[in-house]
């Protein structure tokens, strides 16, 4: 809750009705400064439809002075959350700011946090990508065991790229097909990600891959090899405020299935 108390310190800083006032060309506020925020405060409460009614007998529409130098002042603890005057104080402040009430605050700044970790910036992204290739890598070392809810975290269920992973990688499982790690004999490497699509709900990102990978199969014990550098496209979705992997396109998908096929 400190980082909340914080943030709403902030935000009350940067109303527009704070910093159109004599507060907003002032660097340190001092005693009449708290007179003047607990009018403009006052101001807005006096109009505001969340304060209309019941709750405005419940919680009052105004804050002295003094509480709010006492709350721009002091370093709060946890502790303050069970002051249940303390509490009223912060539902005004943020129903001042043009929230419901604390809780309303508390939840859009988690949303806004949240989308501000997953939505925005190639970091983010080129990290989903790097930890999906690391995952992919892991399922091929579980063959012949088909463990495909691995993928739940970064791959949409019910999605064509995780249906069609699950087809080929099917295939291969019950070939009795297993992955060689020792001495580093299979290995894999991303790089060159970059951005094609920026999209409130969709991202499109491209990378240069190189998988080389050993398989045997269990019983006569026939080597197959993957080696190949290609090109992936990854689409990426946001659904329901949750992003992951929609889509891929890889120019290799299925090389492997067709060769044992062409061997037969």
């Amino acid at each position: 809750m400190k980082t909340i108390y914080n943030s709403i310190r902030e935000e009350v800083e940067k109303h527009s009705k704070v910093r159109n006032s004599v507060l907003g060309n002032v660097s340190e506020w001092k005693r009449s400064h708290y007179i003047i925020l607990s009018e403009i405060i006052k101001d807005e409460l006096s109009d505001s439809e969340e304060l209309q009614g019941g709750k405005k007998f419940e919680i009052g529409n105004t804050i002295s002075h003094v509480t709010l130098q006492r709350f721009f002042e002091n370093d709060y603890q946890d502790k303050t959350h069970n002051d249940l005057r303390f509490l009223k104080t912060l539902d005004k402040i943020c129903i001042f700011l043009g929230y419901k009430d604390l809780n309303d605050y508390i939840q859009s700044v988690k949303v806004k946090n949240t989308e501000k970790e997953l939505g925005d910036g190639l970091e983010f992204l080129t990290k989903m990508v790097y930890d999906y290739c690391a995952t992919a890598f892991e399922f091929y070392k579980h063959f012949p065991e088909h463990k495909t809810d691995i993928f739940k975290e970064l791959v949409f269920d019910g999605s064509p790229f995780l249906e069609r992973t699950s087809q080929f990688s099917r295939e291969l499982c019950e070939k009795d097909f297993q992955l060689v790690t020792k001495n580093n004999r299979s290995n894999y490497e991303v790089f060159d990600i970059h951005l094609v699509t920026d999209e409130p709900d969709k991202k499109i990102l491209e990378t240069q891959e190189f998988w080389n990978l050993l398989f045997k199969v269990g019983e006569t014990g026939e080597e197959h090899f993957v080696n190949q550098l290609n090109t992936q496209i990854y689409f990426i979705r946001k659904i329901d405020n949750v992003w992951k992997i929609w889509d891929n396109y890889n120019p290799d998908a299925g090389r492997l299935n067709r060769i044992v096929d062409m061997e037969k």
